[in-house]
């Protein structure tokens, strides 16, 4: 079932979802299970698996010099999505990206992905090298999420990337969402070009927009009225995160762009510790989704990175 018609598959219910990382390269998915069991008795409609590029690292060589080599820190994206799927149940949406891979190293996620059974993908660029101060794709790599979706269409009508045409060609074609950005993109310009393009990325096929994290609902309700009216017309799933400590005031403005309201900036300012601040997050949460619920959304997503515990603290409230 693709996303956008489960999370309309339950009349009068809001959904819920969240995210999940691979683990570190070398470590057990047993703390995953874990988080993801202590989650799934809120009858997740699906779990999104974020997917990391590589970065250039220096290595020790046996002569005592350095050498830079590409190692990605969280490998296992496409396994991770397959275990939960298998495991639980429940549908996994792996991110695909652009960010530190070549169109040959998807199509081979993809193949993978066919094969699995796992057809709803989320379409992003993802972020730029660290040692990079702009994003730069791989050699032959995408530039961009819309030339990362004319991959994935091609590959639904039957064609690999050179071209040739698949001897058959499965059924079960790959349907994805695509991000938007209620504070705009950090490299748009302005907001109405930030909205052609997700209006592009639409028109080529994305099923359904996730947003990026947001902290006043506000700038969420004014996105979706300014999506109606360029004609996006797919589900826009809210995405929305509770703070656990107090750096995340600097922090989260700073990597994702976001601004935090005044109140509550003050309130997580005024914290004397990361335990109060967590529990600042947990109702500043709570509130947004109870706010957003009313409002009639049909799911929220959440991003539940090292806050598993607060996002079925705010769960537990609200389902």
């Amino acid at each position: 079932m693709k996303i956008s018609e489960c999370i309309t598959s339950h009349p009068g219910k809001t959904g819920f979802s969240f995210e999940v990382l691979p683990p570190l390269k070398g470590k057990s998915i047993e703390h995953l299970f874990k988080n993801i069991e202590s989650l799934k008795e809120f009858d997740p409609l699906y779990i999104n698996i974020t997917t990391h590029r590589s970065e250039m690292v220096f290595k020790s060589t046996a002569d005592g010099l350095y050498q830079r080599v590409s190692e990605r820190s969280r490998p296992g994206t496409v396994a991770v999505a397959a275990a939960i799927q298998q495991k639980y149940g429940i549908t996994a949406v792996p991110h695909i990206i652009c960010s530190g891979f070549t169109k040959t190293e998807t199509e081979h996620a993809l193949i993978d992905l066919n094969f699995l059974g796992i057809n709803n993908l989320l379409v992003l660029r993802g972020d730029k090298a660290k040692h990079e101060n702009r994003f730069i794709p791989e050699p032959n790599g995408h530039m961009h999420a819309t030339e990362l979706a004319e991959q994935i269409n091609s590959f639904n009508n039957g064609y690999f990337v050179d071209g040739t045409q698949m001897d058959i060609t499965n059924n079960n074609r790959f349907s994805y969402g695509v991000a938007g950005y209620p504070e705009k993109h950090e490299e748009a310009p302005n907001m109405d070009l930030d909205l052609k393009m997700l209006k592009h990325k639409v028109d080529m096929g994305a099923d359904y927009i996730v947003t990026q994290m947001f902290f006043d609902n506000q700038k969420y309700f004014d996105f979706v009225k300014k999506c109606k009216e360029m004609g996006i017309n797919v589900p826009i799933i809210p995405a929305i995160k509770p703070i656990v400590n107090r750096n995340q005031l600097t922090i989260l403005p700073k990597i994702f762009h976001v601004d935090l309201p005044s109140e509550l900036a003050i309130a997580l300012n005024e914290c004397k510790d990361d335990n109060a601040a967590k529990q600042i997050g947990v109702e500043w949460c709570t509130l947004q989704a109870k706010e957003l619920i009313a409002s009639g959304v049909h799911s929220i997503h959440f991003y539940s990175h090292n806050a598993t515990e607060s996002v079925k603290q705010i769960a537990t409230e609200i389902y």
